[in-house]
This record gives structure tokens, C-alpha cells and sequence, in this order.
């Protein structure tokens, strides 16, 4: 079954307990059973589509899942991990709700004899002994790509930047921004990140910091904005309209080629963003963690392919979520 078909195949009739966004009764017929457990799910367009593929993956390899949703509570995936294990599945896909707090699961989970891939946002460097191997986005790489989409629109000029941060304590924002950073000091030396607030992932939050920083450094001392996914792209956008700035005169670069993002591209009021597919993301789940509940040798990490998107080309590349 291709990529682009699971997308758009509904989630199998399901339930789940503690609080569980979707649990699947795919491969009832004695497959392995997998906990998944997730920071997000149906609450988020990004976790919908995950989902999807998930459970279509998960019914193609004979998988019984069980999938949790903490709604990024670090304590509610602790305890959601604590009734995993003590249902001693064959395997645990773990998206980390706050990757600082995660080791204490990934040490009773190894005591325990049950293989854990982490998924989507990786575990700490600390920690990469604990899991199996990692599959999603390099989010690292992520930001390295936007500080060059920045770095490119800018030129040799360079210039002031602000960024709209992900979530604090979330691994993929930490790694989005660190990967940023790095870049723009090792390729853009004229390029100066000037302010910085976090946006949560969320559209009107970050319109909210992005006029606040407008205010406060003076919106003509800005020359781009980095917002670290699309939602908090639209929110910046949205930000510069209600203050009458056109905003093709501070290029925005936000990350997920989503349907709130791929308008803004390909109408020039965002200049960039990075696809990134959470149909490869729910699907390559599932296929690590049954690769390795069958002791099979992994490598320590399985990117997803991220291009870069802009108005030439993102006619390309159709939104997924």
C-alpha cells in the first residue's frame, strides 16, 4: 500500500483506556501486541494523520496497538507508560511529551525486557542507549534547512531575525531551534537572531508573542521571522496583517507544508516552509518496532525525507495535514 493511499484511509474502529486518543483491533488474529505512546492524536491534525497510518500500518503487519494520548502532560505519559509495561506488551512506540522527563520509563521498560523505539521527537543523546532506534524528522536538520531557506532570502545582506519558538522542554523544538542556530553561526554569520518567545505550537499564541516583539524591537529593525512549524507561522502572519505590515516585507519560514501553511506559500505571504509527512511518520513506527521486537539490527536513527518548499514549488508537494 503506498504513502499517499493510507493517508487517506479512516481510522479502524478502536478504543483505548487512560485517557487514550484511538486504540486499533488491527491484527486480532494473534500479532504482536505494541503500546504506542503519544503526546497528541485526534486533538491535533498532525497526530490525526500519524494515526491514520499508524493503525493502517499496524492492520497490514498484523500489530494490535494500543495507543495513549498525554496532551503533552509529561506526568499523564508516566503513568500511561506504567500501565504499558505492566500489561508486558511485545514492544513500546514512545513519542516523548517532554523528553527531559522520559528516562525513568525507558529504564523500567529495558528492566522489563521490552524493546522501545522512540518516534517523531527524539529522546535525549543520554538516553538513545534505552531505545531501539529513532524514526521522524532529523529536527535538528529541520532547523539547519530553515536557517538556509532564511539565510537564502536574505543574501549576503543578512540582517535582524526573530524566532517563534515551539513548545518549551518539547525535543523537537529544542533540536529545531539548536539546528537553527548552529546553522545560521557555521553559514549566515550576518544573519542576528534579535528576540525569541515561544509560540506552544499554536496559531494564536504566537500571533500574540510575534506582535509583542514587533512592539517591543520595533518591527523595523526585523528583517524575518523563523517559526518553528506552520501553525505558528499563520499566527505571525497574522500578527504583521493586523498591524498593516505586508507580509512579504519580513519573509516568514515556518516548517510542515500543512494545510494552514501551503496557502501562505503559495500565496508569497509565507516564504518557506519544510514538508514534513506524518503519514511516513505513523507508518515507520510501527515497521521499526516490529523490526525490532524481532531482533533485528537497527540503525540508531531512520530520517524522513524533509524538502525544502517555496512558492515554485509547493504546488508539488500537496499538505497532508
Amino acid at each position: 500500500m503506498s504513502v499517499l493511499a493510507v493517508a487517506g484511509l479512516a481510522l479502524s474502529g478502536c478504543s483505548a483506556s487512560n485517557g487514550a486518543d484511538a486504540g486499533s483491533d488491527a491484527g486480532t488474529d494473534g500479532g504482536y501486541n505494541v503500546y504506542a505512546l503519544l503526546p497528541q492524536g485526534n486533538d491535533q491534525p498532525y497526530g490525526t494523520n500519524y494515526l491514520k497510518a499508524m493503525n493502517a500500518a499496524a492492520a497490514d503487519m498484523g500489530v494490535n496497538l494500543t495507543i495513549t494520548n498525554a496532551e503533552y502532560d509529561s506526568a499523564k505519559q508516566a503513568n500511561e507508560c506504567s500501565v504499558a509495561i505492566a500489561s508486558k506488551p511485545d514492544g513500546i512506540i514512545l513519542w516523548p511529551a517532554a523528553v527531559d522527563t522520559i528516562r525513568p520509563c525507558l529504564e523500567a521498560a529495558k528492566a522489563a525486557g521490552i524493546p522501545v523505539n522512540a518516534s517523531n521527537s527524539d529522546v535525549l543523546p543520554e538516553d538513545k542507549s534505552l531505545v531501539g532506534t529513532y524514526t521522524g524528522p532529523s529536527n535538528d536538520g529541520v532547523g539547519r534547512a530553515a536557517a538556509k531557506l532564511i539565510g537564502d532570502v536574505l543574501g549576503d545582506k543578512g540582517g535582524n531575525i526573530i524566532i517563534v519558538q515551539g513548545l518549551s522542554g518539547n525535543s523537537t523544538a529544542i533540536d529545531r531551534e539548536a539546528g537553527f542556530r548552529d546553522e545560521l553561526a557555521a553559514s549566515y554569520p550576518n544573519v542576528t537572531v534579535i528576540g525569541q518567545q515561544p509560540g506552544d505550537w499554536a496559531k494564536d499564541v504566537a500571533l500574540t508573542v510575534t506582535s509583542e516583539m514587533l512592539t517591543s524591537l520595533g518591527e523595523e529593525n526585523i528583517d524575518a521571522i523563523y517559526a518553528v512549524d506552520d501553525t505558528m507561522a499563520a499566527g505571525a502572519i497574522e500578527a504583521m496583517e493586523n498591524r498593516g505590515i505586508d507580509p512579504t516585507t519580513i519573509p516568514v519560514v515556518g516548517t510542515g507544508n500543512t494545510e494552514l501553511g501551503q496557502p501562505n506559500v503559495l500565496s508569497g505571504k509565507q516564504y518557506g516552509t519544510l514538508f514534513q509527512s506524518p503519514v511516513w511518520d505513523g507508518e515507520n513506527a510501527v515497521k521499526y518496532i516490529v523490526e525490532a521486537i524481532d531482533g533485528k539490527t537497527l540503525e540508531p536513527n531512520y530520517f524522513m525525507p524533509v524538502p525544502e518548499i517555496t512558492k515554485e514549488n509547493a504546488a508539488d508537494y500537496p499538505a497532508e495535514w
